[in-house]
C-alpha cells in the first residue's frame, strides 16, 4: 500500500475517534444529526424502492403494495426532515420503546428455548427482563435515554476509528515485512 493511502487510513481513523468523542460530549447535537440522517436515509430508501417498484412491476406481483410502502417511506422521510426537532425529541423514546418491546419478546421466547431443552433459557429470560426494565426507565426519562443513545453512537464511532488506526498499524507492519523479504531475495 502506498504511503498516501496509509496516511489517509491513519488520518481518517484519528478523525473518526474525534467524531466519536464529540458524539459522546454533545448528546443533543448527536441526536439531531441522527434524526437528520434517519430522515435522509428513509427518504432515499423510499425513492429507491419506488424506482425498483416501477422497474419490476410487470415481473413481480403485488406492485401496488410495494408502491404504497415506498410512498409511505418517502412521506415519512420528508416528515422527519421537515420536523427535525420533533424527530430528535422522539428518538430516545422510540429507542427506549424498542428496547422494552424487544426485551419482552426475548423473555417470552426464552420459554420456547426451555421447551426444546436449552439449559441456558433462564439467562435469555433474565436478559430479556433486564432489557424491558431498561426500556421502561428509558421511556420514563427520555433525557437519560438520549444521552445513552448518543454515548452508544459515540462508542461505536470510536471503535470504528480505532479499527482504522489498528488497520494502519497492521498494513504498515505488513509492508515492512514485505520490504524485508524483498531485501533478502535481492
Amino acid at each position: 500500500m502506498n504511503k498516501g493511502s496509509k496516511a489517509l487510513l491513519l488520518i481518517s481513523g484519528i478523525l473518526i475517534v474525534i467524531l466519536g468523542i464529540i458524539c459522546i460530549s454533545k448528546p443533543a447535537e448527536t441526536l439531531f444529526a441522527t434524526a437528520w440522517l434517519l430522515g435522509c436515509f428513509t427518504l432515499v430508501a423510499g425513492i429507491i424502492r419506488m424506482v425498483f417498484t416501477f422497474k419490476t412491476q410487470r415481473f413481480l406481483p403485488n406492485s401496488g403494495s410495494r408502491m404504497i410502502s415506498a410512498l409511505l417511506e418517502i412521506i415519512i422521510g420528508i416528515f422527519f426532515l421537515t420536523n427535525l426537532l420533533a424527530t430528535t425529541a422522539s428518538l430516545p423514546i422510540v429507542f427506549a420503546l424498542w428496547i422494552m418491546m424487544e426485551g419482552i419478546i426475548i423473555a417470552i421466547q426464552s420459554f420456547d428455548y426451555k421447551k426444546v431443552g436449552f439449559k441456558g433459557w433462564w439467562i435469555v429470560f433474565l436478559l430479556g427482563i433486564a432489557a424491558a426494565v431498561f426500556g421502561f426507565f428509558g421511556v420514563r426519562n427520555p433525557v437519560i435515554s438520549g444521552v445513552t443513545l448518543s454515548t452508544i453512537i459515540g462508542i461505536g464511532i470510536i471503535a470504528t476509528g480505532i479499527a482504522y488506526i489498528t488497520a494502519y498499524i497492521g498494513v504498515k507492519r505488513f509492508d515492512n515485512f514485505i520490504d524485508k523479504i524483498e531485501n533478502i531475495v535481492k
